[in-house]
């Protein structure tokens, strides 16, 4: 059995981490949170981003005229989608810039960023990629995109969509190339290996394919619906919401999870809502539709409280690239910074 430890209310452990969180109070509802520089960015559901620094102060920059619907980071700039049509940029200054307005004024569902600075991003069937000074070029998938991802090498996008997923080199004339799998693919990720595909389903499993043959991989038994994924550092594991406990699926072997069972750490009497996986070192963090976020120890299950229950789902959990500082915030825009 994985060994958990979960501290008592009045551990020492507990009230030294619990108390040294930053309270954020953002007075907006929050949809996703991602770091740009020194600063924690939280990605509003209407208009807005709030950027906080270590020390909790607040500031916000209006990005969209409209709903955001869509959100990737790099680490650099925030590109998002938005209800308006537009596409826009937010650098860790603060700068917007606006990338692309679709023609029709479609809403912007998805968006990706590649290491080296070229975006994704998507409306309604028609997925366009632009890389440095090169021409837009756009793809026209089966159905209504539900998710873009980039590869980690090479100029290559993969776009879920209804019965299965394309991938595509933008930069090649007739490469695109269908991954065939049953119902309705809306997140999508590659194995930071570049060897794995996979992708979060309307249904409540996800779907993987191993690159090198297109092989399957079926990934069921979740009660709910996978929201939220984040690799491991190294990429030997895949940390899923979706449960009552954080599912990982085990990616180290050239067969991925196939005839594997996963981890399944950090159980609550919750659904988990968000995980995000620490940048250098074998440790998650979890945030639970009770509003309860853990920090959690790959190699053992070991648990350490960073917020109690008692608000609305966690909507976004994000490390900085150092790993020091974890930032994350509930559906409302309560949330907080721990400094490590």
């Amino acid at each position: 059995m994985m060994k958990e430890f979960t501290p008592a209310p009045d551990s020492a452990s507990i009230v030294s981490v619990t108390d040294r969180v930053k309270p954020v109070a953002l007075g907006m509802g929050v949809t996703s949170v991602h770091f740009l520089g020194p600063r924690a960015a939280f990605v509003g559901s209407e208009e807005n981003v709030a950027f906080v620094d270590a020390k909790g102060e607040i500031s916000t920059v209006a990005v969209h005229s409209g709903g955001i619907l869509s959100a990737a980071s790099d680490g650099k700039r925030l590109v998002m989608g938005g209800d308006d049509g537009k596409v826009v940029a937010l650098d860790a200054r603060g700068e917007v810039t606006l990338l692309a307005t679709d023609p029709k004024r479609r809403w912007i569902d998805a968006v990706a960023l590649h290491p080296d600075g070229a975006y994704a991003w998507s409306a309604g069937k028609t997925a366009t990629v632009k890389s440095g000074k090169a021409e837009e070029k756009s793809l026209e998938v089966p159905s209504t995109v539900g998710g873009l991802a980039f590869a980690p090498k090479g100029l290559r996008l993969a776009i879920a969509h209804y019965n299965g997923a394309t991938l595509w080199f933008p930069n090649m004339e007739g490469s695109a190339e269908f991954l065939p799998w049953a119902g309705s693919h809306l997140g999508v990720t590659f194995s930071p290996d570049n060897k794995f595909l996979v992708t979060t389903m309307h249904e409540a499993a996800l779907h993987g394919w191993r690159l090198a043959d297109n092989r399957h991989m079926r990934m069921t038994g979740y009660p709910g619906r996978v929201r939220s994924m984040s690799w491991s550092a190294g990429g030997k594991g895949l940390a899923t919401s979706g449960a009552d406990t954080v599912i990982i699926w085990p990616f180290a072997s050239k067969d991925g999870p196939m005839g594997k069972e996963p981890a399944m750490l950090a159980p609550l009497q919750a659904r988990v809502a968000v995980v995000a996986c620490h940048p250098k070192n074998d440790i998650f963090a979890a945030g639970y539709s009770d509003g309860t976020v853990l920090m959690v120890r790959l190699e053992d299950g070991a648990e350490i409280l960073v917020r109690r229950n008692g608000t609305p789902p966690v909507a976004g959990l994000a490390w900085n690239a150092k790993g020091t500082l974890l930032a994350f915030a509930d559906e409302n825009g309560d949330g907080g910074l721990l400094e490590l």
